[in-house]
């Protein structure tokens, strides 16, 4: 895959299709799975009818067939989450930028690489938007659609998903977001979701909707709200993967030269002046201890944690996705 010549081309649906081309090409197994067929008894095995559902391993330690009872099958649905929050936007310089992505351009182009996956496995999508505020309140969905398999609702997704590699002004999602809580929205998307579903999530886990003065007791307040809503969707029987983005060096390691800076706060619009040297190693503890916790927590719920470093570039986080998930 020629990425100098992909990057000559804006459309999301030629991006994807390349991308999935590609991975496809070395023969892996598909890194979703129809897991929504959902055992429920065992029943003896009848002559004449099909060996396709007789369990090999019980007739093993009983000498006896029986065959698997399921209480539904059907194709896998997916629902891709963004959160287009103003934070997203970090790095500002990398919107739209495909090499050298932001969070928000590099999730973009990540949903619709599995949407193209999904449509050639011929299972059901969807796409949730949240976190822009439009709504005026905390639990912020801009966007739902329901699950569908056509390739007219992929073409629509990728319309959607289009809009969101556009330049945006960060200082107009911080008015609109300052009280954005992705738990809340979480929380909403999985009282909508009436039927199993497997659940992705893209989010850098910043939000706002605690008006403490102490930025580490609402940052940690804010991720435990997130941990409540993961656990009301695996309560609920949906498959959970986040992908937990940040730009590594300068979100988590607060890595600058040793010089006074200005910084912004993209949610709030609030501002502050400081040399990073001087706080460096306390911030990079606190980062590290937060960012240990989520990983646990996910692990701790049956989440699949991807934490994906946007410095890194797309190509470099999805593709050892991929192939993980395929051997699964």
């Amino acid at each position: 895959m020629d990425q100098s010549q992909l990057s000559r081309y804006k459309s999301l649906d030629f991006f994807a299709r390349q991308v999935v081309e590609g991975f496809i090409t070395g023969k892996h197994k598909s890194p979703f799975h129809g897991f929504s067929v959902e055992f429920s008894d065992y029943r003896q095995y009848n002559n004449g009818e099909s060996t396709r559902d007789i369990d090999w391993r019980l007739y093993g330690r009983t000498d006896r067939l029986y065959v698997k009872q399921f209480e539904e099958e059907t194709n896998l649905r997916c629902q891709l989450v963004i959160d287009q929050s103003a934070s997203m936007l970090f790095p500002l310089e990398g919107q739209g930028d495909i090499e050298h992505p932001n969070k928000l351009t590099f999730s973009t182009y990540a949903a619709a690489v599995l949407i193209e996956l999904l449509h050639r496995q011929r299972d059901a999508f969807g796409l949730t938007l949240i976190g822009k505020g439009d709504s005026g309140n905390q639990a912020s969905i801009d966007l739902q659609t329901p699950c569908r398999s056509t390739t007219a609702h992929q073409q629509h997704l990728y319309t959607e998903l289009e809009r969101l590699l556009q330049p945006h002004d960060p200082s107009k999602f911080s008015i609109l977001n300052s009280q954005f809580s992705i738990s809340q929205a979480l929380h909403l998307l999985a009282e909508q979701l009436h039927r199993r579903s497997l659940v992705v999530i893209f989010t850098d886990a910043f939000s706002n909707p605690d008006n403490s003065d102490n930025q580490a007791i609402r940052q940690s307040s804010n991720q435990e709200d997130l941990f409540d809503a993961l656990r009301h969707l695996r309560h609920n029987k949906h498959e959970v993967i986040l992908f937990h983005t940040f730009h590594r060096a300068h979100e988590l390691q607060l890595d600058y030269d040793a010089r006074p800076y200005r910084f912004v706060d993209l949610e709030s619009g609030d501002t502050i002046k400081l040399n990073p040297a001087e706080i460096a190693a306390a911030y990079r503890q606190q980062m590290e201890s937060q960012q240990a916790e989520l990983q646990q927590r996910a692990l701790q719920y049956r989440v699949d944690y991807i934490p994906v470093d946007v410095a890194q570039g797309f190509h470099q986080v999805i593709l050892p996705f991929l192939l993980k998930r395929s051997k699964q």
